[in-house]
């Protein structure tokens, strides 16, 4: 195995509790138009392409899916639910902690997120560990997010690394399958709510309970 360079960091359900809050504000923008949209249904799609998971929700609640005019009213009511209750999120145990680790170690450390800015200017001032990163990727740079590669190989190009000497470190499938789909070495936490066996099908070689438990392991760390 090449010798790993740089440390890809998701965000969202990876360093910051924040998956069940976008859960939340996905049901009630539905709700907000007399659509119901299961809870899990919401919650197997987070970590997807914004308007992927428009669509696919629109198709379970019975909407108009063809419909980019509620598609985008849908999207607006997520953002208005998501951050009337952002001071709510918190930083995930052992989640500053390892992104400076990772840095100490002299790797070089990217937040390969593909949240749109306005969300991402919340996680970054609420994780506090600008100091620690060396790049950042996010909704604007791409036309389309995971599970589409575009945004792990964005991150690549920013770090300035190859794939085989980069590891995403994320929590939902689509980062798994993303960043495998170009050959980047993938390790999973359980944080956002999916199952080790899922993230392991879905590319991640190694799962662990989250941050804090990543974090102990101090051979993944070695150059």
């Amino acid at each position: 195995m090449a010798p790993t360079q740089a440390i890809l960091f998701d965000i969202d359900g990876t360093l910051v509790d924040s998956v069940y809050l976008h859960v939340d504000a996905w049901r009630r923008a539905f709700a907000d138009h007399g659509l119901v949209a299961p809870a899990w249904e919401i919650h197997r799609r987070i970590g997807k392409d914004g308007s992927l998971l428009v669509e696919e929700l629109m198709d379970v609640a019975g909407g108009d899916s063809g419909s980019s005019d509620l598609a985008s009213e849908l999207s607006s009511a997520h953002d208005e639910h998501y951050g009337s209750r952002s001071d709510e999120l918190t930083v995930l145990p052992g989640a500053r902690d390892l992104v400076r680790r990772c840095k100490d170690s002299d790797f070089v450390v990217v937040l390969a997120t593909s949240a749109p800015e306005h969300e991402l200017e919340i996680l970054r001032s609420l994780l506090d560990v600008e100091d620690a990163v060396d790049a950042v990727t996010s909704g604007a740079d791409v036309e389309t997010a995971k599970p589409d590669s575009t945004v792990v190989a964005l991150a690549l190009e920013r770090a300035g690394v190859t794939a085989e000497n980069a590891v995403m470190i994320g929590d939902a499938t689509w980062d798994f399958v993303a960043a495998t789909d170009i050959g980047v070495h993938g390790l999973g936490v359980r944080s956002g709510g999916i199952a080790a066996q899922e993230l392991r099908a879905a590319g991640a070689s190694e799962v662990f309970a989250d941050a804090s438990e990543l974090l102990a392991r101090s051979d993944l760390f070695a150059h």
